[in-house]
């Protein structure tokens, strides 16, 4: 390693603590894990903060997984999850489309669904596109 990398790696700013917490809902445990955090370094003008949560959650008494994204605005519920629960879906109001680095090329977003949710104690309520996704049942952004 040259010694240009080397003082690149002492500026970065040091790593977080990601310890795991733990809920009990019922006999269930429930655990949540940061997944991935970044931080400026203290003296950026623009603080900025990024984290990524993956987690499970409860929705309809099921076990499902979800990744809380800060950096995102937009809520996302995974077709699979709408189909296997049952769950009644609405007319998007702006519908839109996604390209995925996939074989599927052009995805149309046309699909909303309201889903309650709750991790250990909190309970929530979001309105979420529907889209086919492999990664996590339910996607959540900031609000």
């Amino acid at each position: 390693m040259s010694t240009s990398e080397e003082s690149d790696c002492d500026d970065m700013p040091p790593l977080e603590d990601a310890s795991d917490l733990e809920y009990a809902v019922g006999d269930k445990v429930l655990v949540i894990r940061r997944s991935l955090s970044v931080q400026t370094k203290e003296d950026d003008v623009e603080q900025q903060r990024e984290n990524i949560f993956h987690t499970r959650c409860l929705i309809n008494d099921e076990v499902c997984s979800m990744i809380i994204d800060i950096g995102s605005c937009t809520n996302v519920a995974s077709a699979t999850l709408v189909r296997k629960l049952g769950l009644n879906t609405i007319k998007h109001e702006r519908p839109y489309q996604l390209q995925w680095l996939n074989e599927c090329s052009v995805v149309r977003v046309n699909r909303q669904v309201m889903i309650s949710f709750s991790v250990g104690k909190y309970k929530d309520e979001v309105l979420g596109d529907v889209v086919p996704m492999h990664a996590t049942h339910l996607l959540l952004g900031r609000p």
